[in-house]
């Protein structure tokens, strides 16, 4: 009886499957071999986003980005990452826009860490990674490089919230007005001498065209 019934069995796999029961049974164990391997790979990897989203459940939600004002290039660099319970920063054009949400990128060990707690703009429109380049300075940029940076900006304009702005220093010195520009006198403003000569050395020239 169990002889008819293997005898019936190979006939149908041989009828149905045009291969030979040997062969059958062969692609029927590599098969189960390939279900298990791909089985026991996609076990870990779920394993693996279980964990993951166990590490992110355990993190504190971000705080809301609070509004720093006007600070230093000095001050900007204690917002670099290396401290955790600190926000994560970053300049473009000396308006600082919190990267928090994109700590994997621009945090400690990610790949645009070097710019946190910087003003990159000339580093971003040259796509820099060098470190004369991580500055807020941007004069003698060509087009195709402001171009870049304006799309960095508005990138950061529509995805991250801008918390401050970079407070410009100026070095003042005795010929200085204060504002950044060389106190002198233009021909304007030119006030005649007590004995008059300023005056008349202009009548003269004006005498002579």
């Amino acid at each position: 009886m169990g002889l008819q019934l293997w005898e019936t069995l190979k006939e149908e796999i041989t009828a149905y499957t045009g291969l030979s029961p040997a062969t059958f049974f062969t692609v029927v164990a590599l098969l189960w071999a390939i279900y298990y391997v791909v089985t026991g790979l996609f076990g870990s990897s779920d394993d693996h986003h279980q964990r993951s989203r166990a590490f992110e459940e355990q993190m504190e939600p971000l705080p809301p980005p609070v509004q720093l004002g006007e600070i230093s290039e000095e001050e900007l660099k204690q917002y670099d990452g290396s401290d955790p319970k600190k926000p994560l920063l970053m300049a473009i054009k000396g308006q600082i826009y919190d990267v928090s949400q994109s700590r994997i990128f621009y945090g400690p060990g990610g790949p645009y860490a070097l710019f946190a707690g910087k003003d990159a703009s000339r580093a971003l429109a040259k796509m820099s990674f060098e470190e004369q380049d991580l500055t807020g300075d941007i004069s003698g940029l060509g087009p195709f490089e402001l171009d870049a940076l304006q799309d960095w900006e508005y990138k950061f304009m529509s995805k991250y919230v801008k918390v401050g702005t970079i407070k410009k220093t100026v070095a003042v010195t005795g010929g200085d007005n204060g504002n950044g520009e060389a106190l002198g006198t233009t021909e304007g403003d030119a006030k005649p001498a007590g004995d008059g000569s300023s005056q008349n050395a202009v009548a003269g020239t004006d005498a002579e065209e």
